[in-house]
């Protein structure tokens, strides 16, 4: 029987083999999500079921799989979101879209119609509703696992009766109107996904990161399908990726739509586009 303090000694090393930096940080971490121990007592021996448990996750680990990807779910808007391998796990950077958007829907007692365009998890649509209690919302992908993914979280998190999931191509079959479409869309170049870390390029959907020769396929093909599907002056919210703000915002304009701005993420990046559909004046 091994102890609490031999396994992280071993699992930093294993780690740091690996190739993953911060190892040691990274193996207490492993410790924690595996045995709910953050005050690690390294003379604590372990039983074989944990030892277990905890080599299994360790393999993963060393492989450069995410250690969402191990749990099986991430953590976005304080709410917990099962994945698949359908589903990107949901980073913190998208949590500045989900606050551009409440930004725009000031009134949370209006009944809010929200169209989430490939929504993986369902984490922009959900987590826009827990704060939007009377609003109701559809999400759509063109993954059918992704869609069941999202439907199960909907029902997790006690929204199901608010949220609507279906297999889609850029809502191809809705006919709204919406208050608010958002999107997280493909937007790495083609000939870069090759060079991602390997926790992105190997355990997220090709689907979900593929944006084409130049990145900007995905907004091309939605921004037309929220000008069709958007409430006169609702609102459209992407996510952009690094350096994309002027491409996509000349895309918005050249689309028709108003108002175009960007909301910079922690990182000072510019991470969402806001854009206006013309037409009369809706309360916010």
């Amino acid at each position: 029987m091994t102890t609490l303090g031999a396994f992280l000694d071993r699992a930093t090393a294993t780690l740091r083999a690996a190739g993953i930096a911060a190892p040691r940080h990274e193996a207490r971490w492993v410790i924690d999500a595996i045995l709910g121990e953050r005050r690690l007592d390294g003379a604590r021996r372990l039983s074989a079921a944990e030892a277990e448990r905890l080599e299994a996750a360790l393999a993963r680990r060393a492989a450069r799989e995410p250690l969402d990807r191990i749990l099986g779910e991430r953590e976005f808007w304080s709410l917990a979101f099962r994945l698949s391998p359908a589903t990107l796990s949901p980073r913190p950077d998208s949590e500045t879209l989900v606050e551009a958007a409440l930004s725009l829907l000031a009134d949370r007692r209006r009944a809010w119609r929200l169209l989430d365009l490939g929504t993986g998890s369902g984490a922009l649509l959900l987590a826009l509703l827990s704060e939007l209690p009377a609003a109701s919302g559809v999400g759509v992908d063109l993954a059918p696992q992704a869609v069941a993914t999202a439907a199960e979280n909907a029902r997790r998190l006690g929204l199901a009766g608010r949220a609507r999931f279906a297999v889609d191509d850029w809502a191809a079959q809705e006919t709204g109107p919406f208050d608010l479409v958002i999107s997280n869309p493909p937007y790495i170049e083609s000939a870069a996904v090759a060079t991602l870390e390997p926790e992105v390029r190997r355990f997220d959907p090709p689907l979900a990161l593929d944006g084409g020769a130049d990145g900007l396929a995905a907004y091309r093909a939605l921004l037309p399908a929220a000008r069709r599907l958007l409430a006169p002056s609702g609102w459209l919210v992407l996510e952009l990726g690094q350096g994309q703000a002027d491409a996509v915002a000349t895309l918005a304009r050249g689309a028709g739509f108003t108002h175009v701005s960007t909301r910079d993420d922690l990182s000072g990046i510019a991470r969402a586009l806001l854009a206006r559909q013309p037409g009369g004046a809706i309360g916010g």
